[in-house]
């Protein structure tokens, strides 16, 4: 394996970015400082800032994936700003009902303006991303559109899981591993994959070629929120924007956890058990839990089922009919996404 890859391939992030303010210029003065606000565009009173606007892996996956296809330089652009608009719509929504007040070292908008311009800010997102892709010129933008929102539709059906799962004892009522692929392969793979799909549909590219990319991206979507769940626990805050152990201080049940409670022996009964107690826990608390979930073998499981995922992906573009030199981006997307700060 060659060097660590720190940074996902490189696409034209500047005409990105000219897009993407373009789209959010049609909101009204308020969700337009809102909406550039969390973009990192402005700070509170819409001056401009240098705030971190993330790394932009799906509208990089719609842009590689167009021009790999045989696309023009643009011929994925609407479709790059319309699966970042969907994905920052679901960040929006999520921090409000996870109650996290901090995301990229800045508050979140619903800890700023309130749950109900949060919600409101993420519709208008949502409705942009719909209303930018359809005005493409290109004959394939329709189905463009329609595999947005079937990927839409799996991605809050995803968070839904994700919300129920909550409630769920791991003693008494346990999710299963393949509730939680279930949950994940909505949450994230569902925009991985339609951000591949989408660039492909828009580059003109056969069916066989959109399907072996469409699969390209949900391995790597699966291989994201593994990689999400372990940055969760042992992430940096200076790299993840949130505070070290978030996922276990919230009890959720990732992949990792449920592997390790239901197949990690006693250290996976034991953090069974401290999961369900009610009681909140300070920070040596936490890290004892990260311990026992270290031992009971489910970050060792989440790493090998994360470049498990990774070479599934990578297989995939077997029928994709790429050359050498595009499919190298690809293989630099996919390790990114485990290599990233893990």
């Amino acid at each position: 394996m060659s060097a660590v890859v720190t940074e996902p391939p490189r696409v034209d992030r500047e005409t990105l970015t000219r897009a993407m303010r373009a789209a959010v210029d049609r909101l009204d003065d308020h969700l337009r400082l809102v909406t550039g606000y969390h973009l990192g565009w402005c700070d509170l009173e819409g001056r401009a800032t240098n705030a971190s606007p993330g790394k932009a892996i799906r509208p990089t996956l719609v842009m590689l994936t167009a021009e790999a296809v045989g696309g023009g330089p643009d011929a994925g652009l609407s479709g790059a700003v319309a699966v970042e608009l969907v994905h920052n719509f679901s960040l929006v929504h999520d921090d409000l009902m996870d109650r996290d007040a901090e995301r990229r070292h800045r508050r979140t908008v619903w800890a700023v303006w309130g749950d109900a311009t949060a919600v409101l800010a993420g519709d208008a997102m949502l409705g942009l991303a719909q209303e930018v892709l359809l005005e493409d010129a290109s004959p394939y933008a329709a189905r463009a559109s329609l595999a947005l929102a079937e990927a839409t539709r799996e991605l809050i059906h995803g968070q839904a899981l994700d919300v129920a799962f909550e409630a769920r004892s791991p003693l008494t009522e346990p999710v299963s591993l393949a509730e939680c692929f279930d949950m994940a392969a909505g949450k994230t793979g569902a925009l991985l994959a339609a951000s591949a799909e989408v660039g492909a549909l828009l580059g003109g590219a056969p069916p066989a070629a959109c399907a072996a990319l469409r699969t390209y991206g949900a391995e790597l979507g699966m291989a994201f929120q593994l990689a999400d769940d372990l940055l969760g626990v042992w992430g940096s805050p200076a790299r993840t924007g949130k505070p070290v152990f978030s996922d276990l201080r919230s009890r959720k049940k990732t992949m990792p956890v449920v592997w390790a409670t239901r197949y990690g022996g006693a250290a996976g009964r034991e953090l069974a058990r401290w999961l369900a107690e009610p009681d909140a826990h300070d920070e040596t608390d936490l890290r004892a839990a990260a311990d026992l979930l270290d031992r009971a073998g489910g970050r060792a499981w989440a790493i090998e089922e994360a470049w498990s995922r990774i070479r599934s992906a990578l297989r995939a573009l077997d029928a994709a009919g790429l050359d050498d030199r595009r499919r190298e981006r690809f293989d630099a997307l996919a390790r990114f996404v485990i290599e990233r700060d893990l």
